[in-house]
């Protein structure tokens, strides 16, 4: 294996009780044990229903449906995932995804200048992350982007993508349904140059594949970096904190931040520190040590510099629950993973089922560039100009064994 060690993957089965690593749409026995063969699968469905007006604006969901009972809830307010409904090993489906009942629920909490800043399944943009002092520089000009945490633009200032309302297409592919959002985003929009026109297409494939594939363009040169903020918990949304559910990354290096959560510009060794996933490890092993990056952060909130990555899809996580026997997998086109563990829920917010989210009730993987790139001319280059494109991908695999 090139990307796991093949004695961390077998690790990483015995521990979350399902069968190694593989690529993407190619599951083991074990961790499909209860599911049927794709070709013997229901065609997968979408459909449409209304969600309420933004500005006006008429808000939608679309339900997406695969043969085996998964069934993903996307709004076209933010791109948002509101739900990710998996069947357990007796088919029964469990919200793995947090997220709110209501869109009032979405506009009031879910952005930072309105008291939340949480970005529950959003897709974020123009730059996700943070931007240092909300400024950089391209071709000799500067450029200022609305600060909005601790001095620093974070996913996309004040009033990024995860606020605007997408324009939908549903798209029908061979065993698979689609949902593309598009959104133009105007020359000088959050202090951005350029007029980017951004296409962000979810797949729901009958191999329980969730495929979000990003496309942008520009008219003038500018900076790019867009992800999606699904908060996972594998247990259920409800179901409490995630420190017993286990993750490994496919990242010898991580990026350190400063006191503000900018990056120092270092790629550091992750060995013989908090910030090794190499093996499937609990998230709440060591979360609550006293390592400078993880009381920074008040827990994990880093990029981790993924092996191989930026040189076509690559496996860049995997996370399961030992109790459910549920595993995610991630797979990116992407350099960088931030890996947050949903420190600043506080329990103010009350989710779809009804519980209010606690401090570490779901935890992020954001597939990415790095944090400030604009800012680091040895990071990988976030710049993108007129007859380019912009292209991104991330593959979702799930999983379930029975108990």
């Amino acid at each position: 294996m090139t990307l796991f060690s093949r004695r961390h993957a077998l690790a990483a089965a015995a521990a979350a009780g399902a069968g190694a690593l593989a690529t993407p749409g190619v599951a083991s026995a074990a961790s499909t044990s209860h599911r049927s063969r794709p070709s013997d699968r229901h065609a997968p469905t979408i459909s449409r229903e209304a969600f309420g007006q933004v500005g006006g604006a008429a808000v939608y969901r679309y339900t997406l449906t695969a043969g085996s009972g998964l069934t993903v809830k996307i709004l076209t307010y933010g791109g948002i995932v509101q739900s990710v409904q998996v069947p357990d090993g007796r088919g029964r489906p469990v919200d793995i995804a947090l997220g709110f009942a209501t869109l009032d629920d979405y506009v009031a909490h879910n952005s930072p200048e309105a008291g939340g800043g949480v970005y529950f399944g959003a897709l974020i943009g123009r730059y996700a992350n943070r931007i240092a002092n909300g400024t950089f520089t391209l071709d000799g000009v500067t450029y200022q982007v609305p600060v909005n945490n601790n001095g620093n633009a974070l996913h996309g200032g004040t009033v990024g993508f995860d606020k605007k309302v997408w324009t939908p297409t549903v798209e029908h592919g061979h065993d698979s349904v689609g949902l593309r959002l598009e959104y133009v985003s105007p020359d000088g929009e959050m202090g951005f140059p350029g007029t980017l026109t951004t296409q962000a297409t979810y797949t729901l494939d009958n191999r329980d594949r969730l495929t979000l594939a990003f496309r942008a363009t520009t008219d003038k040169a500018t900076v790019v970096n867009l992800t999606n903020h699904t908060y996972w918990n594998l247990a259920g949304e409800s179901s409490g904190d995630v420190y017993g559910q286990l993750l490994q990354l496919n990242a010898d290096r991580y990026t350190p931040v400063d006191a503000t959560q900018i990056p120092t510009g270092e790629r550091l060794p992750v060995r013989a520190t908090p910030m090794d996933f190499t093996r499937p490890t609990a998230i709440g092993a060591r979360v609550a040590g006293a390592d400078p990056q993880l009381l920074t952060g008040q827990g994990y909130d880093l990029n981790w510099a993924v092996n191989g990555g930026g040189a076509g899809l690559t496996l860049a996580a995997r996370a399961a629950d030992p109790r459910s026997g549920r595993t995610l997998t991630v797979w990116s086109t992407q350099p960088g993973i931030q890996f947050y563990s949903g420190n600043f829920l506080t329990g103010t917010l009350v989710g779809t089922g009804n519980t209010a989210y606690r401090q570490s009730y779901g935890f992020a993987l954001e597939t990415q560039n790095f944090p400030d790139a604009p800012n680091h001319p040895d990071f990988p280059s976030s710049v993108l100009r007129p007859g380019q494109v912009y292209r991104h991908t991330t593959v979702y695999g799930l999983t379930t064994r029975r108990p």
